[in-house]
């Protein structure tokens, strides 16, 4: 077969943008090392700014976001990989300036790809996702220097996909986790996926204008960004660490040196775009043997393509929890 579906944005406009499902050949897919038939994606905040036309994500539309696949392949250039293997895309320029996982079909170099990790499969892989893998690494990073003994650990923007994951698994690791959020009503979801403290965003940021707060995380998962992050940091305990992997909430970090110089946090910036295969293909297995979190079906729901445009209009007005599966 060499038609195909996929999920295709469009500029329509000066700054306007349509999104539908349109049927493609494998012809049109760009020049790659490795074809694979995705049976999964999932969709990222990164996807739906892609999706919609916001700046600094995608140059060229038409375009097929997706920056998340799994699936099987169906013909490869590379001696590593075989038909049939089940594999894993995500990140580098996939469904950013490349075709991405909304389709039935992509084609990548073979550097892009990683071999299905035990214990991991199309569907479970792909509800970790790039979320996933980006909250893995963020605790890949902080257990190297922070110890369940060592105290609490906060994560913000704990309902979005990346800090649903990371509190499930430091809590699957047995650590004591506190998150902050801004919905009250997802308190309890919060706690059922392993959250032992719930937060206010208005309690938590109180009195952050001070140049230092009180002392209260041993370490900190940062995915928002701006005054939270800011915030989080000069709540840290000494030699604490904060990874930081979002900007949600802005792009700038209203800080000064006193948490480092005095207190000797150490902040960490998670790529998970660029991330070295070695380190990717290790953060995987982990999450294969015994990070996968024990509530990923609970924190997931299924959409088709055709269900796409709905979850990325619901991303931008804060009303998607957990993660988004695509099934192709």
């Amino acid at each position: 077969m060499t038609s195909f579906k996929a999920f295709v944005s469009e500029k329509v406009g000066e700054k306007e943008f349509s999104t539908s499902i349109q049927t493609k050949q494998i012809s049109d897919l760009p020049e790659g090392e490795v074809l694979v038939k995705v049976a999964y994606s999932s969709l990222n905040y990164k996807d739906a700014l892609s999706a919609l036309g916001k700046p600094g994500v995608t140059k060229n539309y038409p375009h097929t976001p997706g920056i998340d696949a799994s699936g099987t392949v169906v013909s490869s250039k590379s001696s590593d990989l075989n038909e049939g293997d089940e594999v894993i895309v995500t990140s580098y320029d996939l469904g950013m300036n490349t075709w991405g996982g909304f389709s039935e079909y992509i084609q990548v170099p073979a550097s892009w790809v990683i071999p299905m990790p035990k214990g991991l499969d199309l569907k479970s892989s792909m509800m970790m996702g790039t979320a996933g893998l980006t909250a893995a690494m963020s605790v890949y990073k902080l257990i190297d220097k922070v110890s369940p003994n060592d105290g609490n650990v906060l994560v913000t923007g704990a309902t979005g996909g990346v800090g649903s994951i990371a509190v499930s698994i430091l809590n699957k690791l047995g650590y004591s986790v506190v998150t902050v959020t801004g919905k009250a009503d997802k308190a309890e979801y919060l706690k059922s996926i392993g959250a032992s403290e719930v937060i206010s965003r208005e309690a938590f940021l109180e009195g952050s204008e001070r140049p230092l707060l009180k002392p209260q995380f041993a370490g900190v998962i940062d995915t928002v960004g701006g005054n939270y992050l800011a915030t989080a940091i000069k709540a840290t305990n000494p030699l604490g660490v904060v990874t930081c992997c979002g900007n949600a909430a802005s792009f700038d970090l209203p800080l000064n040196v006193f948490p480092f110089i005095l207190r000797g946090v150490s902040l960490i910036g998670i790529d998970s775009q660029n991330f070295p295969r070695e380190e990717r293909i290790k953060v995987w297995e982990n999450v294969g043997k015994d990070w996968l979190p024990n509530n990923l079906e609970e924190i997931s729901e299924e959409v088709s393509l055709e269900g796409l445009e709905e979850k990325i209009n619901a991303i931008f007005k804060g009303q998607v929890s957990g993660r988004v599966l695509v099934k192709l």
